[in-house]
C-alpha cells in the first residue's frame, strides 16, 4: 500500500507541475494604443499593446509565436533608468527601440536572437523601449533621432 499511495502523490505532483508549466507559456494579450513614429519618411502608427507594469514588463513578448507588421509592445518605465531586456522565452526575432522621455529614439537593436540570454541595453538612461517584429526598423527607416508620439513622452 505505501507504494500505492506514492504512485498517487507523485501523480498528482507532475500533474500540478504540468498545469503550472501550460499555465505559464499562455499567451496574455494587454491592452492596446496607438503609437505613431516619426521618422525621415514620416509617420508610421503602430497598434501597440502597453507593459506598465513590473508583471508586464517582466512578461512581454514572452511566448508568442508571431506578431503583425505593425503591431508593437511598449515597455514604459514612470522614470528613466539604464533598461537590460533579454529574450528569454521569446520565440519571434525583434527590433528594439530605446527611447528617452520626450520620446527620442537613442539606440536600435535590431534582429535580436530568439530566446537569447545576452542583456542588450542602450548604455543609458531612458524610459522606453519599443519592441517591433526584426528588420522593420530597418524597413520604415527607424533609426536613432527618429521619435514616438503617444501620451508617455514630454512632447514641446
Amino acid at each position: 500500500m505505501p507504494g500505492l499511495a506514492f504512485a498517487f502523490i507523485a501523480t498528482l505532483f507532475i500533474a500540478a507541475f504540468m498545469a503550472q508549466s501550460q499555465a505559464s507559456e499562455e499567451v496574455v494579450r494587454l491592452p492596446v494604443e496607438q503609437v505613431i513614429v516619426t521618422t525621415d519618411s514620416g509617420d508610421i502608427a503602430f497598434a501597440t499593446e502597453m507593459a506598465t507594469s513590473d508583471d508586464t514588463r517582466s512578461r512581454g513578448l514572452m511566448f508568442r509565436r508571431s506578431m503583425g507588421k505593425r503591431e508593437a509592445m511598449l515597455f514604459h518605465w514612470p522614470s528613466p533608468r539604464v533598461i537590460s531586456m533579454w529574450m528569454r522565452n521569446t520565440y519571434i526575432s525583434l527590433d528594439m527601440l530605446f527611447v528617452t522621455a520626450d520620446g527620442t529614439v537613442v539606440h536600435v537593436q535590431a534582429n535580436t536572437v530568439p530566446q537569447s540570454l545576452e542583456v542588450l541595453s542602450a548604455g543609458r538612461e531612458v524610459s522606453a523601449v519599443m519592441e517591433l517584429v526584426a528588420g522593420t526598423a530597418a524597413a520604415l527607416g527607424i533609426r536613432p533621432g527618429s521619435r514616438l508620439k503617444h501620451r508617455f513622452f514630454n512632447v514641446n
